[in-house]
């Protein structure tokens, strides 16, 4: 079993910069690709960055690129988001997820963390 928890979620304004982590824990997920995904109210799961065990790959929504850029510390058992210039419209509940399979799509991942809310103000 492995046990995700995320954290760095926050207010922040339009324009600004958020950091998020994902800590893993019960079992290492050095050998786990791991997405971030985020929800909005009243909306679909969507699928933001996802990293493979290495690390040596990462895919965008095209909605995030450029801004966003995703990160694992395998020693660390510990996932990143860095989320710059952020807009009003990336306010959603951040989850992060673990699986073996790299994909964008969320029934993939076999672990899920509970999310941290991130707010952008305009």
């Amino acid at each position: 079993q492995v046990q995700l928890v995320e954290s760095g979620g926050g207010l922040v304004q339009a324009g600004g910069s958020l950091r998020l982590s994902c800590a893993a824990s019960g079992r290492t997920v050095r050998r786990y690709g791991m997405g971030w995904f985020r929800q909005a109210p009243g909306k679909e799961r969507e699928f933001v960055a996802t990293i493979s065990w290495t690390g040596g790959s990462t895919t965008y929504a095209d909605s995030v690129k450029g801004r966003f850029t995703i990160s694992r510390d395998n020693a660390k058992n510990t996932v990143y988001l860095q989320m710059n210039s952020l807009k009003p419209e990336d306010t959603a509940v951040y989850l992060c997820a673990a699986g073996f399979m790299v994909t964008m799509a969320s029934n993939s991942y076999d672990y899920w963390g509970q999310g941290t809310q991130v707010t952008v103000s305009s």
